[in-house]
C-alpha cells in the first residue's frame, strides 16, 4: 500500500470505472451515466475492464459508497485485475484514502483523470505552465495522502542523507517531510503564478493590438470539431484528432470572408461536465479569447447523443468566466452523420436560429459566412468621405469593405460615397479622422 499513489497517470493500466449516483438526482437512462468517464479515461490511455455503478441517498463521508460497496468494488478489483479505480465524482482526501486501504490499489476521481489528461496533452510553455499549476493547486490540500514519506527528517548532525536537507542550524528532531514537501509546493505555486501572470500581460496586449478587428471564439465541448472548423474557414493546419482535449493552447487566424471583410477566428480548449475549478482559473490567460471576443459560435456534435448534455456543459463554463451574455450562435457540427435524429430534430426545437453545418464535408459553410459578415457589419451607415488621392490605404479599406460604392475625383482629392457597418467606423477614422460626413 505505500506505493500506491507514486503517480496519477493511467496510461494502459486497468482501470474499474466507478458512478456513485445520489437517488434523488438518478436519471433515467443510467446505462450512460459514465459515457464521459469512459472517453476521458480512454483518452488518458487506460484500459477499462469493469463499470460499477452505485445508486446511494447520500454521500458516505468515509467512503462515498459506504464500506459494504466498498468491499464489493474490491472483490471486482480482484477478479478483473485492475490497476486502478477511478470515481466519475470528486473525493476528499480522507475518502480516497479509506477507498485505497480498502481496494489496495490506486484510486483516482474525475478531476484528477482530467489534469492527468492535460498534462500529458500539454506542448507550448504556456500550457504547461497552467497545467502545472492546477494540478498543485489541487494536489495541496491532498499532500497528506499522496505522501508516503512523512517520516521526521533527522537534523544536520546526524549525518545521514536526510539531514542534508535541513543544512547547518537545524540541529535536533528536525521537521516532517510533510512540511517540507508543503512549503516547496508553496513556493512553486508562487512562482508559477507569477510567470502566468506575466504571460496574462502578454496576452492582453496583443489583444489590445489588434484594434478594432472583430473577433469571433470558438466554443464547445471537447471533441466537437472546432479545430476541424477552423482549418475549414481559414485554411488553417491546426492539429486535428479524434480525442477529447486534443487542443489546450488557443489557436487564432485571420478569416476572410466572401464580401472581403476581414475577422479574427480562435479555437479555445474544449469543455466537459464538471471542468475543474482549478483548470478554469489557471486557463484564464487562454480563455481570454473568449471572454474579449465580438461573438462566440458554439460548436455543438449534432452526431452525438449526449449533445443536450454536452451543450449544458459548456454553458455551465462560460457562465463561470461570466460570458454566458454574449452574443452567440449555435453551430450544429457533423450534421452530415447523425447517429439520433430524434436527438437531433429536439436540438434543433431548442435552438431554432441554429445553423447546421458539416466542417469535414463543408456543408453551409459558406452560409456561415454570410451570417457572419452580416452580423460584422452591425447596423449600416452611409458615409461620404474625402481624401487625397495619395492616401492608397483609406481607398483600399473602402473598396475592400464597403458596399454601393462611388467615386468622384477632383484636383488632387477624391470623393467616395459608400455604406459600412458602425463595428467598421473606428478604422475608417484612423484613416482618415477628418473628412467624414454621416449621409
Amino acid at each position: 500500500m505505500e506505493k500506491v499513489r507514486d503517480q496519477l497517470k493511467v496510461h494502459q493500466e486497468r482501470a474499474i470505472l466507478v458512478g456513485a449516483i445520489l437517488r434523488r438526482e438518478h436519471k433515467t437512462n443510467s446505462d450512460d451515466v459514465l459515457g464521459e468517464l469512459t472517453a476521458l479515461a480512454e483518452s488518458a490511455g487506460a484500459v477499462i475492464v469493469d463499470r460499477f455503478i452505485q445508486k446511494v441517498n447520500r454521500i458516505n463521508p468515509a467512503t462515498y459508497i459506504g464500506s459494504g460497496k466498498a468491499k464489493m468494488l474490491a472483490e471486482r478489483v480482484e477478479n478483473k485485475e485492475a490497476d486502478v479505480v477511478i470515481f466519475d465524482n470528486d473525493l476528499s482526501p480522507a475518502q480516497i484514502r479509506e477507498l485505497e486501504k480498502i481496494l489496495e490499489i490506486k484510486v483516482l476521481d474525475r478531476s484528477e483523470l482530467i489534469l492527468d489528461i492535460f498534462a500529458t496533452r500539454a506542448q507550448t510553455k504556456q500550457a504547461k505552465l497552467q497545467v502545472e499549476l492546477a494540478q498543485l493547486e489541487y494536489t495541496y490540500p491532498r499532500l497528506t495522502r499522496m505522501w508516503s514519506h512523512l517520516d521526521t527528517v533527522a537534523g544536520a548532525a546526524g549525518g545521514t542523507g536526510a539531514g542534508a536537507v535541513g543544512g547547518i542550524g537545524t540541529r535536533g528532531t528536525g521537521e516532517k517531510q510533510l512540511e517540507i514537501d508543503r512549503r516547496l509546493v508553496n513556493k512553486r505555486i508562487t512562482e508559477l503564478k507569477r510567470n502566468i501572470a506575466a504571460i496574462d500581460k502578454r496576452k492582453m496586449r496583443e489583444i489590445d493590438g489588434r484594434g478594432d478587428l472583430y473577433t469571433i471564439s470558438l466554443v464547445g465541448y471537447t471533441n466537437a470539431g472546432k479545430s476541424t472548423l477552423l482549418n475549414a474557414l481559414t485554411g488553417a493546419d491546426v492539429y486535428v484528432q479524434d480525442q477529447l482535449f486534443a487542443t489546450l493552447d488557443t489557436r487564432t487566424r485571420k478569416w476572410e470572408l466572401d464580401s472581403g471583410v476581414e475577422v479574427l477566428l480562435s479555437d479555445t480548449v474544449g469543455f466537459v461536465s464538471k471542468l475543474p475549478h482549478h483548470l478554469v482559473a489557471s486557463f484564464k490567460a487562454t480563455l481570454e479569447e473568449t471572454v474579449n471576443a465580438d461573438l462566440l459560435l458554439h460548436v455543438v456534435d449534432a452526431s452525438s447523443v449526449d449533445a443536450f448534455e454536452q451543450i449544458k456543459s459548456v454553458e455551465g463554463v462560460l457562465k463561470e468566466l461570466n460570458c454566458d451574455q454574449k452574443e452567440m450562435l449555435v453551430l450544429l457540427n457533423k450534421s452530415d452523420c447523425i447517429a439520433d435524429k430524434a436527438v437531433y430534430e429536439s436540438v434543433q426545437t431548442v435552438f431554432p436560429e441554429a445553423l447546421s453545418i458539416s466542417a469535414k464535408t463543408g456543408l453551409n459553410l459558406e452560409q456561415l459566412a454570410e451570417l457572419i459578415a452580416e452580423k460584422v457589419r452591425g447596423n449600416h451607415v452611409r458615409v461620404r468621405v474625402t481624401s487625397d488621392t495619395a492616401n492608397g490605404k483609406l481607398q483600399s479599406y473602402l473598396r475592400t469593405v464597403g458596399r454601393e460604392l462611388t467615386e468622384e475625383y477632383f484636383d488632387g482629392s477624391v470623393q467616395i460615397e459608400v455604406i459600412l457597418g458602425k463595428n467598421q467606423l473606428a478604422q475608417l477614422k484612423r484613416l482618415s479622422p477628418q473628412q467624414i460626413e454621416y449621409l
